[in-house]
């Protein structure tokens, strides 16, 4: 079992930016393959971001490229959300995901593991 606990959330004003933290616990974090996702109010939860175990893989929803960045510390275990140029179109529950066996399974928003998530209210 993987525990996620998303921090960082919070309001914040249209152009500002947040950085949004997973800790995680369970399993050994370097060999996960992780993720960011969003719900916001009457929409399905779509995905934002998630990175490889192995350095370099990186992907991104269009809507947020060049505007988010997604990192991981693997000595901290935790994973990173930074997002710059916010707009009321990125208020949303975020949440974490975890995934130990296949990269795509994150990016096709079927991890093995969730978080609680954390709420971001961007206002206009």
């Amino acid at each position: 079992q993987v525990q996620l606990v998303e921090s960082g959330g919070g309001l914040v004003q249209a152009g500002g930016s947040l950085r949004l933290s997973c800790a995680a616990s369970g399993r050994t974090f370097s060999r996960l393959h992780l993720g960011w996702f969003r719900q916001a109010p009457g929409k399905e939860r779509e995905f934002v971001a998630a990175v490889s175990w192995s350095v370099g893989t990186t992907s991104y929803a269009d809507s947020v490229k060049g505007r988010f960045t997604i990192s991981r510390d693997n000595a901290k275990n935790t994973l990173y959300l930074q997002m710059n140029s916010l707009n009321a179109e990125d208020t949303a529950v975020y949440y974490c995901a975890a995934d130990a066996r296949v990269y795509r399974s994150v990016v096709a928003g079927t991890p093995q593991y969730w978080g609680q998530g954390t709420q971001v209210t961007v206002s206009s």
